[in-house]
């Protein structure tokens, strides 16, 4: 639905329906710079770009190493059968990540919104194709992910007191909502604080690794490679193919500074180098850490744990063991603030474009935070966290969060095609992005073969994107009574929050 101010006001930029905050009237706060945001001449409030690049490089790290690292050599060592192939799988799939955030860079650098690869489908293939993306990532995907993350944080600190059985799962769910509420408070009061905590968790789960790996090379050191052979090494396409689904998902996260492009300073030079980092950082210490495991773990017990990290701690530091439940409990709660701090921008992005309610575009007058897509998204977390097996739901969207950024990577060519005079401040060689496209392909269309009960479950997930589409964004003459409804839930949802904002004329 189109607007405009001669036949009916917005609630954007407005808490009182007479006294409309982009003019500035009874509200100079909204038009005042703050060490927290911005505020332009018109009274548009924005996100401020305070991330440095250690900010940045932190945020990636935090958002990759989660839970994955601790329990991921289960499946990858499950599908290859050997150690040595599966030692082999970490490297590829890093360097597979590394591959991926190099096209990311020319993309965030070229197209400098958040939202990320929601913003370069958007730009490319048009509003249908980025919503189907928006719905998959931001209704099943994010807050799915972090639902488990959120979980796995809750066993883990609550593993001390149940030392010889599992976590009730009452306790641990009630736990996990704390999390999301202490983490949403923070990324609702200040982005700083946000990044502080980032980057302290992300300190916390490094020094966690850094003690296994320092472990693990001190048995190498005396003689403890019996374990690294190709014995068992499994060669159907099929299983390779599932390996690298279990490795890459380690390495899932290397994607979301993108989504918080336009809060990093300097983006065209710190995106590019908090990639870099990050990325090289992240692929040794997977890899290294993974030789420090099976020093002391045969295969047997590795495929045996639910969670090799505290095995290997059981076996290695004795009566020190519990310091790697604790440290695996900071990473994840780090993991939880890294979901949420870039996930939030997401709703923003896609409500910028109108594809989303219109209060999440807006920001908090004071705090200059965008508080309602944070409170979305921790509110979506929580609602998933009363479904008894949200690990199948994220299984069955798996393929799709791959098929999504592969989608994002072709953006890259086209746009050379399409659109060659974009200024492009940083220019990949397309040989990157057509070797990604292939790997995609075969970590994707493999698997749908494997299983293809949880392919077509997946399927209707993202169909169900379409009559969603088709009746809120498409359907531009809806009812009077639907406009004035929105516009009234709008103004209503301003006042509660303290928020304003300002987006083009949009639909509902």
């Amino acid at each position: 639905m189109k607007r405009d101010g001669s036949e009916k006001k917005s609630a954007v930029g407005s808490i009182d329906e007479n006294v409309p905050l982009e003019s500035g009237n009874g509200n100079q706060e909204a038009s005042t710079p703050s060490q927290n945001g911005t505020a332009d001449a018109d009274g548009d409030v924005g996100l401020k770009a305070k991330m440095s690049l250690l900010n940045g490089c932190t945020v990636i790290v935090g958002s990759i190493i989660g839970s994955g690292i601790f329990v991921s050599p289960t499946g990858v060592l499950m599908h290859t059968g050997s150690v040595n192939m599966a030692l082999i799988v970490w490297i590829i799939s890093g360097l597979f990540s590394m591959v991926g955030a190099y096209c990311y860079a020319e993309l965030g650098t070229m197209i400098r919104k958040s939202g990320a690869d929601y913003a370069y489908i958007m730009e490319t293939f048009g509003p249908f194709m980025a919503f189907i993306r928006l719905w998959i990532e931001c209704m099943i995907v994010r807050p799915c992910s972090q639902a488990i993350v959120a979980l796995t944080f809750s066993t883990y600190v609550l593993k001390p007191f149940f030392p010889d059985c599992a976590p009730p799962e009452d306790s641990a769910r009630l736990l996990a909502v704390c999390c999301i509420m202490v983490l949403t408070f923070v990324n609702c009061w200040d982005v700083k604080w946000a990044t502080n905590v980032q980057d302290i968790f992300t300190y916390a789960k490094l020094f966690a690794l850094f003690l296994i790996i320092g472990f693990g090379g001190y048995l190498l050191c005396q003689g403890n490679v019996k374990y690294f052979t190709f014995d068992n090494t499994k060669t159907e396409v099929t299983s390779l193919a599932l390996s690298f689904y279990s490795g890459l998902f380690a390495y899932n996260g290397w994607n979301y500074l993108n989504f918080i492009i336009e809060e990093l300073i300097d983006p065209v030079k710190n995106l590019p180098r908090a990639i870099a980092i990050s990325c090289t950082l992240v692929t040794i210490v997977y890899v290294l850490a993974n030789v420090s495991f099976y020093t002391i773990l045969s295969p047997d017990e590795v495929l045996g744990s639910s969670a090799v990290a505290v095995t290997f701690a059981e076996r290695a530091f004795g009566m020190f063991a519990w310091t790697i439940p604790v440290f695996v409990a900071l990473s994840t709660f780090g993991a939880v603030n890294g979901i949420l701090l870039t996930s939030s921008r997401l709703f923003y992005a896609g409500a910028c474009e109108g594809q989303m309610p219109e209060i999440l575009t807006m920001i908090q007058i004071q705090r200059f935070t965008p508080t309602p897509a944070v409170l979305a998204m921790a509110l979506l977390s929580m609602l998933y966290l009363t479904v008894s097996d949200i690990f199948a739901l994220i299984n069955y969207v798996g393929f799709a969060t791959w098929l999504s950024i592969g989608a994002a990577v072709l953006c890259l060519p086209w746009l050379r095609w399409a659109q060659p005079n974009l200024p492009r401040p940083i220019k990949v060689n397309l040989a990157f992005p057509i070797f990604y496209l292939i790997a995609t392909a075969f970590v994707t269309i493999v698997p749908m073969i494997a299983s293809p009960v949880e392919t077509g479950y997946g399927l209707l997930m993202i169909l169900s994107s379409i009559p969603v589409y088709l009746v809120f964004i498409a359907w531009k003459n809806k009812p009077k009574w639907f406009q004035n409804g929105m516009i009234s839930l709008t103004r209503c949802l301003q006042k509660l929050m303290m928020v304003v904002g300002k987006i083009k004329p949009a639909q509902v």
